[in-house]
């Protein structure tokens, strides 16, 4: 059969109707938190920050999807397109950790002037929002923020400071050339074969070869464990595959932890 190919760097976005939160618009609003994650469940990678990778790294394989700046650590989450097979059909997340580029969901940051100012944006098609008092108010009656609005704002200006660290560990990266592209080919059950591409890992023989000094570096910086946790981490691919159904061409292999053939 013909091989199709998916870019596992698209379809990260998760967000609908972002609107920016202030008082006027919001003030008799309320978010009802609700343990469903049916609006993930058609992306097939997220963001990764680079403090999430000891969590990450035991449930999901780690690679890296885009380019220059704009290169950042993803979760495989999915083998095709519009899915994620850590959302199981009740909408529950199957994994142990969620990432965080998740859990911050409905809100989201919105940057302008180069990203020196930071907005507090809403999803306001999440179904949590509402006009009834149900769950967490953002404003209080005297249009003052709550405990609630002030802790939102708070972790993901912790996120925002972690995706400017990870910015950093990834451009040193590019900087002593470790990359390398790769794909991983499977077969699904119904004999379709098909290429998952569009992401980079780390070259081990890159690695190996890279100056004292810079490793040195990266070791302080804990760089060195990082990348480690994310070459750890590719086995995860093959059980994500047998969790789909799929089979990879090399699943005959007498490594079945290994045998997700990455090339």
């Amino acid at each position: 059969m013909d091989e199709k190919e998916f870019d596992v760097a698209t379809q990260l976005l998760i967000y609908g109707q972002v609107e920016a939160v202030n008082k006027k618009r919001h003030l008799d609003w309320s978010i009802k938190a609700e343990n469903n994650y049916d609006f993930a469940k058609k992306v097939n990678s997220v963001p990764l920050m680079a403090a999430e990778f000891p969590h990450a790294a035991q449930d999901y394989s780690i690679v890296f999807a885009g380019e220059g700046e704009q290169l950042l650590p993803v979760v495989v989450m999915g083998i095709k397109q519009d899915e994620n097979l850590y959302v199981n059909d009740q909408g529950q997340w199957v994994a142990k950790y969620i990432p965080a580029f998740v859990r911050r969901y409905p809100f989201v940051f919105a940057s302008t002037d180069e990203g020196k100012t930071l907005t507090l944006c809403l999803d306001e098609s999440y179904s949590g929002c509402n006009q009834e008092n149900r769950g967490e108010r953002l404003f209080d009656g005297d249009g003052e923020q709550t405990q609630y609005l002030s802790k939102v704002l708070e972790f993901l200006q912790d996120y925002q400071n972690h995706y400017q660290r990870t910015q950093a560990f990834c451009s040193k990266l590019v900087e002593l050339d470790l990359f390398e592209d790769m794909g991983a080919k499977f077969t699904l059950p119904s004999g379709e074969e098909r290429t998952l591409t569009g992401f980079k890992v780390i070259n081990k023989e890159k690695l190996k070869a890279i100056k004292q000094e810079d490793l040195s570096q990266l070791f302080s910086s804990d760089g060195l464990e990082l990348i480690y946790l994310h070459l750890h981490s590719l086995r995860n691919l093959n059980k994500m595959l047998q969790n789909s159904g799929a089979i990879s061409e090399t699943s005959a292999s007498d490594e079945p932890e290994d045998s997700a053939e990455i090339h």
